[in-house]
């Protein structure tokens, strides 16, 4: 899409978080203590990057989980690098915390963060959530595809004035079940949830053109390890045809064949 269709387009609306959608995500919610103790613990020892959303979804800040407390019943949060933002976290009576570890989707929420300090240098302090959220589907084998050289997905667009524009977004994974693309944070708000997009093409190496039906199930903010950000946005495949799946199932398989001849030195 043209960089200046996409600045044309209206403000990125809020996100809807799965961890709000309770009828559709309650059996992925933790609710002992033991097991959210083990998430934020993991979050800690990995450095994973957290998005701290509040301002109904508008605004948030980028951080990281510091340590838990003494007593196990409150975390330390690193303070964002924009001191306004921060300052708004700090009076915000709702707060969503988003990011993830090994791929898997972690949520949860706070009504309030305080300021403390930690190593001699600011610092949040949240309580111990109640739930937290860990949205981990393995219905299908899931290949992460290359980013030297990208898969191109190409997406027609219908506008409020009936014009049709192409956007086109790299993959960064492929299932039988849907794709994982890389979104560009001013272009998310054109992926809302449950949007469906008819006719779009992905192009598999030496596979040949995937024409499919996608829905979009779900978006979330990534920090990448350059520090650059990115929206992953999580779409399913509408009823897939067999012939189209098996398609995806000879890539996915060929490529991770090669996968595992390389690694013993076979290739």
């Amino acid at each position: 899409m043209a960089e200046t269709e996409v600045q044309a387009q209206p403000e990125q609306t809020p996100h809807r978080f799965e961890l709000e959608q309770s009828d559709a995500y309650s059996k992925f919610l933790l609710h002992s203590k033991t097991e959210i103790l083990f998430v934020l613990r993991s979050l800690i020892q990995k450095g994973a990057m957290v998005s701290v959303h509040f301002d109904h979804g508008k605004s948030f800040l980028l951080t990281s989980l510091i340590a838990l407390g003494p007593d196990n019943s409150e975390f330390i949060l690193d303070v964002g690098s924009d001191n306004e933002m921060n300052g708004k976290a700090l009076t915000a009576d709702k707060l969503i915390f988003t990011t993830a570890i090994d791929k898997v989707k972690v949520q949860f929420s706070l009504n309030k963060l305080s300021a403390t300090s930690y190593d001699g240098r600011p610092a949040f302090r949240g309580t111990l959530p109640e739930t937290l959220l860990r949205l981990q589907r393995r219905e299908y084998f899931r290949l992460s595809t290359p980013i030297a050289s990208p898969i191109k997905c190409t997406i027609p667009m219908t506008r409020a004035d009936g014009s049709v524009i192409v956007a086109e977004a790299p993959l960064l994974d492929i299932s039988g079940g849907g794709v994982g693309l890389m979104v560009h944070p001013e272009q998310a708000g054109l992926y809302e949830t449950d949007i469906i997009f008819s006719d779009c093409r992905i192009s598999l190496p030496d596979e040949g053109v995937l024409v499919t039906t996608l829905r979009v199930r779900n978006a979330f903010e990534v920090t990448a390890k350059n520090g650059s950000h990115y929206v992953r946005v999580g779409c399913e495949f509408v009823e897939l045809q067999g012939s189209r799946l098996a398609l995806i199932q000879r890539y996915i398989t060929r490529i991770e064949r090669e996968r595992k001849a390389r690694m013993s030195g076979m290739a």
